[in-house]
């Protein structure tokens, strides 16, 4: 395996305001310093576990605009990402990325349109993403920016994805790791999750810890549709 460009982080806490909302998360406060292993990490858990605001504050310390995009990026429409970038130190590793991208789901198109407006530029290739579909669009701007030696924070990549595109993306990330490049991602997609010796960090529980494929709630709840659809449905709905 390739040295990781993003080996780890530690967090100061006496740098988080002692009212900040950061304290509340649960999983979130518990975390003083978190070691990567593997160059595919998966952030997984409940909406509201801290993982999404992990992973902004990891993109945010590494240089890369908040609202999503290549280090290049230099915008913002609303600043809604937390002050924990500051309390956030990255350990890096010997290697230096060539490239890299953080994408979240929530600003996309902000980020689609501000790459329409920085192609029209001297030597810019326009890739006309407002007339694509949402999903179209989306799986565009990824192809378009990985590559060898980077890295790349995805904040819930299947949001705009099939569960066909999610596995053109995993190719994609499987063709991007064998060259060097290392993706930390948080998502809920059981097809994500699925990619092969990946390192799964649940945020479930009060406190972030290891976990295996199956042991996602991800895994778990979809398997249980599928093999016991009749009966999940009958329980949950059925109202005598």
């Amino acid at each position: 395996m390739k040295p990781l460009q993003i080996r780890g982080l530690t967090i100061d806490w006496s740098r988080v305001d002692e009212h900040s909302y950061l304290r509340k998360i649960e999983t979130l406060r518990r975390i003083e310093e978190l070691e990567f292993h593997k160059p595919v990490t998966f952030l997984a858990g409940e909406n509201g576990s801290g993982k999404s605001t992990l992973l902004e504050a990891v993109a945010a310390a590494y240089g890369f605009n908040p609202e999503g995009g290549t280090k290049n990026y230099r915008f913002s429409t609303y600043d809604s990402h937390s002050e924990l970038h500051e309390a956030l130190t990255l350990i890096r590793g010997a290697v230096r990325s060539e490239t890299g991208y953080f994408l979240r789901a929530e600003s996309f198109y902000n980020v689609a349109t501000k790459e329409e407006e920085y192609s029209r530029g001297p030597g810019g290739r326009p890739m006309h993403l407002h007339e694509k579909s949402h999903g179209e669009s989306f799986l565009a701007m990824l192809q378009s920016q990985l590559g060898k030696n980077g890295v790349y924070l995805l904040d819930e990549p299947e949001a705009a994805l099939s569960p066909r595109r999610q596995l053109t993306l995993l190719v994609e990330i499987s063709r991007c790791v064998k060259d060097g490049s290392q993706f930390i991602i948080a998502t809920h997609s059981p097809v994500l999750l699925a990619y092969p010796d990946a390192e799964i960090l649940s945020f479930d529980h009060g406190s972030i810890h290891a976990c295996t494929y199956e042991e996602t709630d991800s895994y778990k709840i979809t398997s249980m549709m599928i093999n016991q659809r009749k009966q999940i449905l009958h329980h949950l709905l059925d109202e005598d």
